[in-house]
């Protein structure tokens, strides 16, 4: 069984990690989603949503861009980190199943320039 959170503003893959409206949580088991639940956001400070996260069991998180604090805690926890995913949470979420969703590895280092972060053309 695994967990992927996938950052979302509504049905669409958020751009930046820590200020998305929520999190679109799969599970997955045998290569097929068996649950699906959304979670808002219930806050964005430092080092609270991947720990959050973690506790909820997530083994993969997925968003447009993420700030390099986030992901170094993603790491530390053993969570996989794709960033610079675009589109709906579920055709990123399949295109993930189907390893066909690479991480660009896009970091946000301007918090307040949130248009800097996700995917890059």
């Amino acid at each position: 069984m695994m967990k992927i959170a996938v950052a979302s503003e509504g049905r669409m893959v958020a751009q930046h990690f820590g200020h998305c409206e929520g999190f679109n949580v799969f599970t997955v088991q045998g290569g097929k989603v068996t649950e699906s639940e959304f979670f808002q956001n219930p806050g964005h400070k430092p080092g609270f949503l991947p720990n959050y996260l973690n506790e909820m069991g997530v083994n993969v998180i997925i968003s447009g861009g993420m700030g390099g604090g986030a992901i170094e805690i993603f790491n530390e926890k053993g969570i996989q980190v794709v960033t610079g995913a675009k589109g709906t949470a579920e055709d990123t979420l399949n295109s993930f199943l189907s390893g066909n969703l690479k991480s660009t590895g896009s970091v946000c280092h301007e918090h307040q320039h949130s248009d800097s972060c996700g995917g890059h053309d």
